[in-house]
């Protein structure tokens, strides 16, 4: 028995080196083009503190329901477990009566009391940073909740704009100076506004050590402000990150932000496309990935744009499925694949990991449950250790090499690391067959999400995959024997041999 240990001891070392996989590229310094996010709508995603729970009703559906900022602390190691490298928080300043989404600010400098305090906040990325998590804070600059005390004030009257809805969405005029959902519009074109609010933002940034802000209502606030703003906010901390929202679906209109010095955008244009393909089988992936092509053309760099499936402004993807009668764990594990295997941050909606109900807001806000089946938990886990080690998936070319009826070849190149994306969004089994030699000579697909090794046959390659699953392979030198391996066997079960011929003449000696 003792025999066999030492032999196992010796192994190990040569089991370990030879069954990792090589890492074609070498690991890089992390850039936001990396991340995944992890998006929370605090007040419905963990109670971590009880005491701060009054007004909470949790029957209401426009009420608080009790998540606080110390309950996203105490879910930092679920939400690291999954993958995520940062996580963005709806707005936490202080809200007037039923704010509990965040968006009706009456305090900038104060944090919300349902979800805490400034030193919850900074206890919060604290101990992100400490998981190598960043935080992003959601900041509005449009406009401020429906009592704030400036609407009040008559000597703020030149703080707002005229109260007038918006009545033609083509009027970029009309877009940044109307009232939304009547809410005080804010006048940017004041410098004592504009002083107030990148004061405010920069001050956040000094306080608690954050990493980006997410914003909220980019088109319905003038570029001059956003030139302004990004310059002063980024000047407090380097690397800082710019997220915006500019709801538009045609990237040409949105794209035009970058030239006030906004990072990047949310991607509503593929939204409406993954929703779209990914919420019933036998629907071609082409769309998809045209907007890829327009975002090529549009943009500085693509790569930085954030994509989703649902948000707390759509209806969760969930719903979209099981109104195409499908099952929503099966289309959100196809939906997901198709964001962490192609360009662009993921964002990734609390709740989405279990395929949580929704539908219009508030309905799409409901909280969430830690309780439940783990299938797609663990299927994020898988999408996200292949996009962090794999530099193609997040930095690679995105190129398509076969679309029909909604199976897909997607190939994805950054320097000597080579991936392929397969998915199968349709009803049935399909096969489809790829040139030997378009991968260079001598080569072989490792399958990584399903275990498969595919080598080419008669002069081809045989990519075979079930119905509504994905699997991504990476291309590798074809392995025959392994001689290195085996001569290393071989010396270690001579060098055993050794050892017990040794062993027996030492004890026959003393006997």
């Amino acid at each position: 028995m003792r025999g066999k240990r030492v032999l196992a001891l010796l192994l190990l070392p040569f089991l370990l080196f030879y069954s990792l996989p090589v890492q074609a590229v070498e690991k890089e310094d992390r850039t936001w083009q990396d991340e995944m996010i992890y998006f929370i709508m605090v007040d419905r995603f963990n109670n971590g503190n009880f005491k701060n729970d009054f007004q909470v009703n949790m029957n209401d559906p426009k009420a608080y329901h009790g998540g606080d900022i110390e309950g996203v602390t105490n879910k930092l190691d679920y939400i690291k477990d999954m993958g995520f490298t940062a996580i963005w928080l709806t707005p936490i300043f202080k809200n007037e009566e039923k704010g509990y989404h965040g968006y009706w600010t009456e305090d900038f400098y104060e944090v919300e009391e349902h979800f805490g305090t400034k030193e919850d906040v900074k206890k919060l990325v604290e101990e992100a940073h400490k998981r190598d998590i960043k935080v992003i804070l959601d900041f509005v600059v449009n406009h401020v909740g429906y009592n704030h005390p400036w609407s009040k004030d008559a000597e703020k009257a030149d703080w707002f704009h005229e109260q007038k809805e918006i009545a033609n969405w083509d009027s970029q005029e009309e877009v940044e100076n109307g009232w939304i959902y009547g809410l005080p519009d804010l006048n940017q074109e004041n410098p004592d506004v504009e002083n107030y609010l990148i004061d405010v933002a920069k001050w956040w940034i000094q306080e608690t050590d954050i990493d980006g802000y997410r914003l909220d209502t980019v088109k319905h606030v003038p570029k001059e402000f956003w030139n302004e703003f990004s310059k002063e906010v980024k000047s407090v901390k380097k690397d800082f990150f710019l997220l915006g929202e500019v709801w538009h679906n045609d990237p040409r209109y949105i794209s035009q932000y970058k030239e006030a010095g906004i990072d990047a955008f949310v991607d509503f244009p593929l939204y409406e496309q993954v929703s779209t393909t990914f919420s019933k089988v036998d629907q071609s992936q082409q769309n998809p990935y045209d907007v890829w092509k327009r975002n090529q053309a549009y943009y500085e760099n693509p790569y930085l744009l954030g994509t989703f499936i649902d948000s707390h402004d759509t209806v969760r993807f969930t719903r979209k499925a099981l109104q195409n009668k499908q099952h929503p764990g099966t289309r959100t594990k196809q939906a997901l694949s198709y964001l962490y295997t192609s360009p662009g941050i993921p964002i990734v909606y609390y709740g989405t990991e279990i395929a949580l109900d929704g539908g219009e807001d508030p309905d799409n806000r409901r909280l969430m449950d830690f309780r439940t089946d783990k299938e797609v938990i663990d299927y994020v886990k898988n999408l996200a250790q292949l996009r962090a080690e794999l530099p193609s998936l997040t930095r690679g070319t995105f190129d398509v090499l076969y679309e029909k009826g909604g199976m897909a070849l997607y190939q994805r190149t950054y320097k000597d690391e080579t991936t392929l994306v397969a998915i199968n969004n349709t009803s049935s089994t399909q096969v489809v067959d790829l040139e030997g030699d378009m991968f260079g000579e001598d080569k072989q697909l490792k399958g990584l999400l399903e275990e498969d090794i595919i080598r080419p046959v008669d002069g081809q390659y045989k990519v075979a995959l079930d119905r509504e699953k994905t699997n991504v392979y990476v291309v590798t030198d074809k392995k025959g024997l392994n001689t290195p391996y085996i001569v290393a066997l071989v010396v270690v079960y001579v060098a055993f041999g050794l050892f017990l011929f040794l062993a027996r003449k030492r004890r026959k000696k003393s006997s």
